[in-house]
């Protein structure tokens, strides 16, 4: 099993979700993050002063795929979430050893 954790831009949560729905995907988990990377933050004016705005909102998507759909999730984020400009953020893959569903102690691909 793989977990991908994608790190995107707010505005393509929406097209991301709709993506991996449209491979069969349907439980995932979702962060409101603030993180610096490439973009470095910004500056904004506010009342006549500027503001350095280091960390820039982002969105984390978490789901947990067998082995063997990895290839088509990863390839579904990253369509729906690029929009070629800098800051469109990265895709994780870990491997799990396990899952274990509480209400009913299933474990591995049936608790998926």
């Amino acid at each position: 099993m793989k977990k991908i954790a994608a790190v995107i831009n707010p505005y393509k949560f929406e097209e991301v979700k709709e993506a991996l729905n449209d491979v069969g995907i349907q439980g995932l988990t979702v962060h409101e993050v603030q993180g610096i990377g490439h973009q470095k933050g910004h500056t904004e004016i506010y009342r006549g002063a500027d503001y350095k705005i280091d960390y820039l909102p982002k969105t984390v998507i978490e789901v947990i795929v067998d082995d063997r759909h990895q290839d088509t999730v990863v390839e579904a984020i990253q369509r729906s979430a690029r929009s070629g400009k800098l800051g469109d953020g990265k895709i994780f893959v870990s491997t799990i050893s396990d899952v274990i569903r509480i209400r009913t102690g299933e474990r591995g691909a049936n608790a998926i």
